[in-house]
């Protein structure tokens, strides 16, 4: 059954795919679970003297306005916590994940550019700045520089351009693959960003939707894609025993941005993209209401669909509490996992 599995997935990864199977395979599996509880153990490390390291220099996080009223308690809460995921997951990567597989550079690499972008945002948006944060149109803008480099070397070294369709096979998609990969790797990293609004939410969504990938990625064979995303798993796990309600860190965009791209990228290396809004479902909800919102207030003259976008500010206006939506979230987050998983296998 394995083998009529694994016919159906891409073969001519070779650029960056391990042989599908290898004899050490569990073994190489059981090296990338250790990874990921070294990620988690490293994080719970580096939290506290990190946290009090922002308390001390006020890196603290300002509140929108317009962000319900039970929100304004959270302003000054240390923000950036998402250096606390990316360190970890790159010193891992440097030490164990790139012997005879230099193509592990290209989410490495997107982790820190995006995370970097995160940062300089996040370093305009503090309590007692200045500025509320970079435009949007400029945050895009490198955003999408980003991906297009990314997906340029996606294509082209990596020799990546198809799609794998569940049930049906796999579609060579030629220069077109570059356009929709620019497209979901920015969509992707915009899409966990707006999900990034209550304590623990975005994180734990983003650590199954890895692990998930993992999975797709151990399924194929392709070990250091496994290793990636186990270790990024791991680290968000650490990031979440401060992260959880009532918060103690945020991530930021440093976190957001830098977590959604990594996670379009290593999805991209699998060829199994195409899931991406299935494993991610709450992403992808998260961001459509945002513009079902948008939209329906325009067309209807100022009326709202929802009683706030993003999706999950809406549940809290109706009463949920903040730590019933996002263990309700987390939750449609495994199942959509799972069958993220189911789908990659036929």
């Amino acid at each position: 059954m394995i083998d009529v599995i694994l016919g159906n997935l891409p073969l001519l990864f070779s650029p960056i795919e391990d042989s599908i199977m290898p004899s050490g395979h569990v073994d190489n599996l059981a090296v990338s679970m250790a990874l990921s509880s070294l990620a988690f153990v490293f994080v719970l490390l580096v939290g506290r003297p990190y946290i009090a390291f922002l308390r001390r220099n006020k890196v603290g996080k300002q509140i929108r306005i317009e962000e319900p009223e039970g929100h304004s308690s959270k302003t000054g809460t240390p923000t950036m916590g998402g250096l606390m995921i990316t360190l970890p997951v790159v010193v891992l990567t440097l030490v164990f994940n790139l012997s005879g597989r230099l193509s592990m550079l290209l989410p490495l690499g997107v982790l820190i550019g995006t995370a970097i972008l995160g940062a300089v945002d996040d370093r305009m948006n503090l309590v007692g700045g200045s500025k509320t944060g970079m435009t949007a149109r400029f945050k895009m803008a490198w955003l999408l520089l980003f991906s297009v480099i990314t997906a340029v070397i996606l294509h082209f070294p990596l020799d990546l351009s198809a799609m794998n369709v569940p049930f049906l096979g796999r579609y060579e998609l030629g220069l077109l693959y570059i356009p929709i990969a620019v497209f979901v790797i920015a969509g992707t990293a915009n899409a966990v960003n707006l999900t990034d609004g209550l304590d623990a939410l975005a994180g734990g969504t983003a650590a199954v939707a890895f692990v998930a990938f993992g999975i797709i990625a151990f399924l194929q064979g392709q070990v250091h894609v496994v290793t990636f995303c186990f270790a990024m798993s791991g680290a968000i796990l650490g990031f979440l025993w401060f992260n959880a309600h009532p918060a103690q860190v945020f991530m930021g965009d440093t976190g957001s941005l830098s977590l959604g791209a990594a996670l379009a990228t290593a999805a991209f290396m699998t060829g199994q993209w195409l899931l991406l809004p299935v494993v991610g479902f709450v992403f992808v909800a998260v961001t459509l209401s945002v513009i079902l919102q948008v939209l329906y207030f325009k067309s209807t003259g100022g009326k709202r669909l929802f009683r706030m976008a993003p999706l999950h500010l809406h549940f809290e206006l109706k009463g949920w509490s903040e730590t019933q939506i996002t263990i309700r979230f987390w939750l449609i987050g495994m199942l959509a996992g799972l069958l993220g998983v189911a789908l990659a296998m036929v």
